[in-house]
């Protein structure tokens, strides 16, 4: 049966770490892009500051969000496109000849690009390990691995293959021992879990909008802290890199003295467009009362799981957890055609290879957990 058709609702929605749904979210959208082509519609000459604005509002948005100061904040269409603009920016002396240092569990779009970018900045690509037949990589070996030559250290808040979660303030405190440049990749946490980028004070910060905040793809983040901007020359730059975006004297090129440094051509409007609906109903929300939702619903999860005897992938300790669960599905189980059956009766997840992701949400209710506990029970 379709998902039009049995249990066609969002009860059983288990999809919070891919994109993210909310009360009214498709009406709201479509409410927004039709504002937003209204305006760029209207035969008038106020399009870009229409636009622009809507572009300003979703980075006031996220500065709250994250406690990023003003001026620290801005658009990125991705987390690839944020770190490869952070990593062009940086100093020679960061990269070359150093370590660049990451976790064997990272998001793999991060690896895939800096394993490209090492040889062209001179630095050595230095990715920790995960333990034979563990999920995750552990703090403690990243903390074994991370000496006074890494230069840079991209860190995973939490992990998109086993939702776990590191221990930000131990790990921070002993890369600033280290001296390194610290980045932190927010993306599977922000919009669920707390996030300040002063409390532990980080150098940068790259997410997208997707997942627990239920934005559009297109609309990620770059926050840099102060101190570094100011060292920073992007190489991606254009005219909008400058502090008078109306300054086209091609000899007096001159980066602004703020985050604004890092745009470069005509920025991307209609992503921040459409995510303003869902970061607007965001800010309303009890974030206690959200995180306590997923807790309850993820730790039957977790019941349900052990009562199966399916292997944990996440952490079962939910202070070492994000939001979501993975459980590995046993070899007799093919995990593509059970997704799809799952889906069949209205309920929403995914796998990677053997593994089962299930993130339950605002969305999500009990009444559907239990619908998965059945549909689990009936698989094996």
């Amino acid at each position: 049966m379709s998902p039009q058709g049995k249990n066609a609702d969002a009860s059983a929605y288990l999809l919070y770490h891919s994109i993210g749904m909310y009360p009214g979210k498709a009406e709201e959208m479509a409410a927004a892009f039709a504002a937003f082509s209204a305006g760029w519609g209207a035969h008038d000459n106020a399009q870009w500051m229409h636009a622009l604005g809507m572009r300003q509002e979703f980075i006031d948005r996220w500065q709250t969000l994250i406690g990023a100061p003003a001026g620290t904040l801005t658009t990125s269409e991705n987390v690839t496109t944020a770190l490869n603009s952070l990593i062009g920016a940086l100093p020679e002396e960061h990269l070359k000849g150093r370590r660049l240092l990451i976790a064997g569990d990272c998001f793999p779009s991060m690896h895939f690009l800096l394993s490209g970018l090492a040889a062209r900045y001179g630095f050595t690509l230095d990715t920790v390990p995960l333990r034979p037949g563990e999920s995750w990589v552990r703090d403690e070996d990243v903390i074994a691995r991370w000496g006074p030559d890494v230069g840079v250290a991209l860190l995973t808040f939490v992990t998109s293959t086993a939702s776990h979660r590191c221990d930000l303030e131990t790990l921070v405190a002993h890369g600033r021992r280290m001296g390194s440049i610290i980045g932190v990749d927010i993306t599977q946490a922000v919009g669920l879990l707390p996030y300040d980028v002063m409390h532990p004070v980080v150098d940068f910060s790259i997410s997208t909008s997707l997942k627990w905040l239920c934005a559009t793809p297109g609309a990620g983040i770059l926050h840099v802290a102060e101190p570094l901007i100011e060292a920073c020359r992007p190489e991606l730059r254009g005219w909008f890199s400058q502090a008078d975006i109306f300054s086209w004297d091609l000899d007096k090129f001159a980066f602004a003295n703020d985050i604004r440094r890092f745009d470069n051509g005509t920025p991307s409007i209609l992503a921040c467009a459409g995510s303003l609906p869902a970061l607007r109903w965001h800010a309303g929300q009890d974030m206690a009362a959200l995180l306590a939702h997923n807790r309850r619903l993820a730790g039957s999860i977790v019941d349900t799981a052990k009562e199966l005897k399916l292997k944990l992938v996440s952490p079962e300790n939910e202070a070492e957890r994000g939001g979501s669960v993975m459980v590995a599905l046993p070899d007799t189980v093919n995990p593509g055609a059970f997704v799809q059956e799952l889906a069949g009766n209205g309920i929403y997840a995914d796998h990677r290879s053997q593994i089962l992701r299930l993130s339950p949400g605002c969305m999500t209710t009990e009444a559907g957990i239990a619908r998965l506990a059945e549909a689990l029970k009936a698989a094996l």
